[in-house]
């Protein structure tokens, strides 16, 4: 009886080793094949859609949706064809003579040579058109430009916007670049007519080159679709959040807590603000009902009456706060979704955050020394001004209520007179230590608003 069922075993174990050989022996030929039907995807779209040509992002024949529709398909494929073509490689580099010969016992064709050859000279040759106009379209598109300058200016004051460029290897000094690496002098620099007119030579022939108004198209499309992507980015940074709460809220906190929350042993008041709040409403109630009873002239109530109308609205006001603090548990968890949506936003959208930044950056450098300093005068007063603290004491009253955690009072006013303080002085190292080198101007324009 055993004996059998051992040797069932034994058999299924050796055809589950030996399909587990096939396909490892077979992996070659597999990941060859799935980055070659990745390649002639790519080459249907180019023919159907690009007249044969490659897939450029900045055409002007469609839309923005349609061109991150295949913007999405062709970057799908690039990936699958290049981790494909990798695992074709390290399977090969793996597989050696003993290998190929188990595979032709086990009846494993292998493609000739010249028909994989033909394979990976299709599939480079679709591969190449992007492997080196993706980084130069990433690079243009997040590349920052100083405001009202030539294109063609060269940059070197500190108060500009610092532009990444490519770091270069290191080279070996020899005496012809010690002497091309010499600074020059005042008497080197000055050139024979002001530099002015030579900048203004230099925007005519901008202007007057045939391909100047190309430039000029180009530009203007990748800062549009810079603008949308970073509109889209924040856009979804507010919406995922809220949406991912309220969901959650619903569907997944809310029947939980409900049902480990029973209607008949559910606390009525998690926190003892709440509980003084009730016994208020209460007393207001009571003393409304008695106020209106002497306007009215009526008979006074007896105390029954009185009773059963406390009753009823000691009733409605328990009712009220076990929803109210059935509510600020659901809040606590429905938060923590909502922040692992966030994070998980900023997790999988790091082109988008560098998009945003270089977006924001261009905003900022844009704006006059005098709209600059109205925005930091603004945000300044508004967080650790002399008004603040209110707001900061709104806010964190707000927070605890929504949370169902009791507003205390010490640690209100000892983040009050801690946190605002942190900022400002934060806020100040920034001006002193960055700003004021990037705008001199922006910081004494501040200075003489401030004061």
């Amino acid at each position: 009886m055993f004996p059998m069922k051992n040797s069932v075993f034994s058999q299924k174990i050796y055809s589950f080793l030996l399909a587990a050989y096939r396909w490892y022996l077979q992996t070659p030929e597999r990941s060859l094949h799935e980055a070659y039907d990745a390649a002639l995807k790519i080459k249907e779209i180019e023919d159907k859609h690009f007249s044969g040509n490659k897939i450029d992002i900045g055409s002007a024949t469609y839309s923005n949706s349609v061109m991150d529709y295949f913007e999405s398909d062709l970057n799908k494929l690039l990936k699958i064809a290049k981790m494909r073509l990798t695992e074709f490689r390290a399977s090969r580099w793996f597989l050696n003579e003993e290998n190929q010969k188990a595979a032709q016992k086990a009846g494993i064709e292998h493609p000739s040579p010249s028909l994989v050859l033909e394979k990976l000279n299709f599939i480079d040759q679709v591969i190449s058109k992007y492997t080196i106009s993706s980084d130069q379209i990433t690079s243009n598109a997040l590349a920052v430009k100083p405001p009202n300058l030539p294109i063609n200016s060269a940059i070197s004051d500190d108060k500009l916007l610092p532009v990444n460029t490519p770091t270069l290897p290191p080279k070996i000094p020899t005496q012809d670049s010690d002497k091309k690496q010499k600074p020059k002098g005042k008497v080197d620099t000055t050139g024979v007519l002001p530099r002015s007119i030579l900048s203004t030579i230099t925007r005519l022939q901008v202007e007057l080159d045939p391909n100047s108004e190309k430039e000029v198209i180009q530009n203007f499309r990748q800062t549009q679709r810079r603008t949308i992507i970073s509109i889209r980015f924040i856009l979804l940074l507010i919406i995922i959040p809220l949406l991912t709460h309220q969901i959650a809220k619903a569907f997944v906190v809310g029947p939980s807590v409900e049902h480990f929350r029973s209607s008949d042993q559910m606390q009525i008041f998690i926190n003892s603000e709440m509980e003084e709040e009730a016994l208020e409403k209460l007393e207001r109630f009571e003393e409304k009902l008695k106020f209106e009873n002497l306007i009215i002239n009526a008979p006074p109530l007896s105390p029954e009456q009185m009773e059963a109308k406390m009753t009823d609205k000691a009733v409605e006001l328990a009712e009220e706060f076990r929803h109210e603090s059935s509510n600020a548990i659901k809040n606590v968890f429905a938060d923590m979704f909502s922040v692992g949506a966030f994070i998980w936003l900023l997790l999988v959208s790091k082109s988008s955050i560098a998009v945003v930044k270089d977006f924001f950056d261009n905003i900022v450098y844009g704006l006059s020394d005098s709209a600059k300093a109205f925005i930091i005068i603004l945000f300044t007063d508004i967080f650790v001004g002399f008004h603040s603290p209110h707001g900061w004491e709104v806010l964190l009253e707000g927070v605890s209520r929504h949370w169902g955690l009791p507003a205390n009072r010490d640690f209100i006013f000892l983040f009050i007179a801690t946190f605002p303080v942190i900022l400002d002085t934060i806020f100040k190292y920034w001006i002193f230590r960055y700003l004021n080198r990037i705008s001199p101007s922006a910081v004494a324009t501040y200075r003489n608003m401030n004061e």
